[in-house]
């Protein structure tokens, strides 16, 4: 099938608010000798794709830039290095990369590599019609999956993984405190320490993401927003504090979070979303023996072990809306505003763009 050599796609060109969204047309990819081409049939929203797009400080993205770092497709073209694939194959993506070459990434290990990178940030995503990726990347799509479903996983899935199991060695008879019960990383966590056995208690903002929080299996919840969350975490521990807490927001509950470690505890962040800049007192971190661990996505062969939870059902994907391509920007102020529960899912709907 000859592939045209133009495509639409949704190109980023500056830093700033979500009118740098553009609909607009880019070359269809070409194909190296490992790597694949998808037609793009869904793709995932994740703060990500809102760093992206307004800036970090101190990073440098590469514009112009595809966004979109959870996406689901059909095999359209396969290099002649990939093997064990079908064209035509419904797949989703590890959004992480390495140079494939140097010891981590012969390990699987992609995210330790110099040269690591996320699909969507440090190179074109899934915001198109077609998008490349390496061979090593892709992985099959289940057939109860629609591809709505599939891009609404990879991400979130990879990087609570690696922050509950290689991080801070979640246990199963441990507390975890998981802040953003609403967002995809969020949703992820609450499933994935359940799934290993784990009490949650999960904190939002509103009463109903609470609800869907506990139907997720959530333990306890608190609304942030009303109570004190700290008096709260300590009282139902019996004043011990969490073992373990997943913070992702940043500085308006890092030094909560801290507080409400039990001694010994460990406090894990894969983010900022709320702001990166926190006021932290020492003393409970050295009085306490506390550990404070980042972590950062994880590498292609832990996604593709994990990858089996998603096969066998055990992990579900969370979707708050759909909505196509052209209404991306809504899509961006949805994540933005935290109006969401769960993922925010675009279909490649171009209409009469």
């Amino acid at each position: 099938m000859a592939l045209p050599e133009v495509m639409r796609a949704v190109v980023v060109r500056q830093h700033g608010g979500i009118d740098q969204l553009e609909l607009a047309t880019a070359p269809v990819p070409e194909l190296p000798p490992d790597g694949a081409l998808i037609r793009v049939k869904a793709a995932g929203i994740n703060h990500l794709d809102l760093w992206v797009r307004r800036g970090v400080e101190t990073h440098k993205f590469p514009f112009p830039m595809i966004p979109g770092s959870d996406f689901a497709g059909e095999l359209v073209a396969l290099g002649p290095l990939v093997k064990g694939w079908t064209l035509g194959q419904r797949v989703t993506v590890c959004p992480s990369f390495g140079c494939y070459q140097c010891d981590f990434c012969l390990a699987g290990e992609q995210h330790i590599c110099r040269y690591f990178g996320v699909y969507g940030e440090t190179r074109d995503g899934g915001d198109a019609e077609y998008v490349q990726v390496h061979g090593a990347n892709l992985l099959p799509v289940p057939d109860h999956l629609s591809y709505e479903e599939a891009a609404a996983i990879p991400l979130t899935l990879l990087t609570v993984h690696h922050m509950l199991r290689y991080r801070a060695r979640l246990e199963s008879w441990e507390t975890i405190l998981i802040h953003a019960a609403g967002s995809g990383v969020g949703t992820m966590a609450i499933q994935l320490a359940k799934l290993l056995g784990a009490k949650v208690i999960a904190t939002a903002s509103t009463d109903a993401k609470l609800a869907k929080a506990r139907e997720l299996g959530a333990d306890y919840t608190i609304n942030y927003s009303t109570a004190d969350w700290v008096n709260e975490v300590r009282s139902l521990t019996g004043k011990a504090g969490v073992p373990v807490a997943l913070d992702m927001v940043g500085a308006p509950t890092f030094a909560g979070s801290i507080h409400s470690l039990a001694k010994g505890g460990r406090l894990v962040t894969c983010g900022a979303t709320a702001g990166p800049l926190v006021d932290i007192d020492l003393r409970p971190i050295y009085f306490k023996s506390l550990s404070i661990l980042g972590s950062t996505m994880g590498g292609v062969g832990e996604m593709r072990r994990i990858w089996t939870l998603v096969e066998r059902g055990q992990i579900k994907p969370t979707i708050d809306r759909v909505l196509p391509i052209t209404e991306i920007r809504q899509a961006h102020a949805a994540v933005e505003e935290r109006q969401q529960f769960g993922k925010v899912i675009l279909t490649m709907d171009w209409g009469g763009t």
